[in-house]
């Protein structure tokens, strides 16, 4: 899916280079340089798209200079076609370029609210019931922290301070966090916080896709080992393919993440106790047909996001990487819970979502 989205992504860069290079040029100082000489004021506007994205990448990152640009085509797009409206129904005369300097202050308002949504944190409740007699459990869950992108170890670490307030019995962390721009100080800090997090039962990790990493190698910040040492130094249980009892009451099983060799559920689940409740951590929610049909009660993903970035939110869905983009499906008997993560890889912005962790409470 991330393939497609990248391919699409260099597609809409150069038709909207293109586009803005034609838009921009009408701007009256570019005009007046270029002496309105078409080829001169083209070649202007094309130098000032390359000046602005490099001074973006400076600010943010590169992929972000690019997700800053694509949003001011799209709102250049949007009100292009809103002043022509304008201009034919309601006969007002605006200038060509108006479009450029609504869409350029659009895109300020509409980025820093994307931003604001990913930077900070939300608490999202869910209550869940079940016909077993388990009890009442509190579960906290967090995924795709991808140390670094938005705060970094000691932001993580006061975090888990305001989860840590929630009084969850049990903290489940279903992959992704860290990713390959994590750095060893800030995984090791993060790991600490996770040692010194109080609840009843502990907590629980399972891989996601990016935290063995894609480019890591023997000149890495950290490795895999590192980072699998730190966890259970300090207390964590790493779950790969494996599952743990609780009170003799639950059972938390960690699934190994879908873009490595794992086991099938059923397999994974073979000869636990289906009187007790069972709770699946699979960071990727692409199974749940086989998910459904097995003897799990409750499956926690992340990976998705929550979407990202409007209007692509569903897209996973659409090409079928995903069974579900967020919140809660029930399919047969087993509950699905889909978080948008606690940050983003890569992108500093969210919109049509936040950033969150959740509580789940099972009665």
């Amino acid at each position: 899916m991330w393939i497609a989205i990248l391919i699409i992504s260099i597609l809409a860069l150069i038709l909207g280079i293109t586009y803005m290079m034609f838009k921009i040029r009408h701007i009256p100082f570019i005009l007046k340089l270029s002496k309105d000489k078409r080829g001169l004021s083209l070649f202007i506007s094309l130098l000032i798209i390359i000046i602005f994205l490099v001074i973006m990448s400076f600010i943010t990152t590169v992929i972000n200079s690019v997700v800053i640009f694509l949003h001011l085509i799209l709102f250049t797009l949007i009100f292009s076609l809103l002043v022509r409206i304008l201009k034919r129904v309601f006969k007002l005369n605006y200038p060509a370029y108006s479009a450029i300097y609504l869409a350029v202050l659009f895109s300020i308002a509409y980025l820093s609210t994307a931003f604001y949504l990913c930077k900070n944190v939300w608490p999202e409740y869910y209550k869940l019931t079940t016909e077993k007699e388990t009890g009442s459990i509190r579960i906290a869950l967090l995924a795709d922290s991808h140390l670094g992108t938005t705060f970094n170890g000691e932001g993580f670490a006061k975090l888990l301070v305001k989860i840590e307030s929630e009084s969850p019995d049990l903290l489940v962390i279903p992959g992704d966090f860290v990713d390959d721009s994590t750095t060893r100080e800030d995984m090791i800090t993060a790991c600490s916080a996770l040692g010194s997090f109080k609840c009843k039962y502990g907590v629980y990790f399972a891989y996601g896709n990016h935290d063995r990493g894609y480019s890591r190698n023997e000149s890495s910040d950290f490795r895999e080992a590192d980072l699998i040492s730190e966890l259970e130094k300090n207390g964590v249980t790493v779950l790969k393919d494996d599952h743990v009892l609780l009170d003799n009451r639950f059972y938390v099983v960690g699934r190994e993440d879908a873009s490595d060799e794992r086991a099938d559920i059923d397999t994974l689940l073979s000869g636990l106790d289906t009187d007790k409740y069972i709770i699946v951590l699979d960071h990727q929610p692409n199974d749940y047909e086989n998910e459904a049909d097995s003897s799990a009660d409750l499956v926690l993903s992340g990976h998705t996001h929550g979407g990202q970035l409007f209007p692509i939110t569903y897209l996973g869905e659409l090409m079928g990487a995903n069974d579900n983009t967020y919140g809660y499906k029930q399919i047969n008997h087993t509950d699905f819970i889909v978080t948008s993560g606690i940050s983003d890889w890569a992108i500093i912005f969210k919109t049509g979502t936040k950033s969150e962790y959740v509580i789940i409470n099972i009665e």
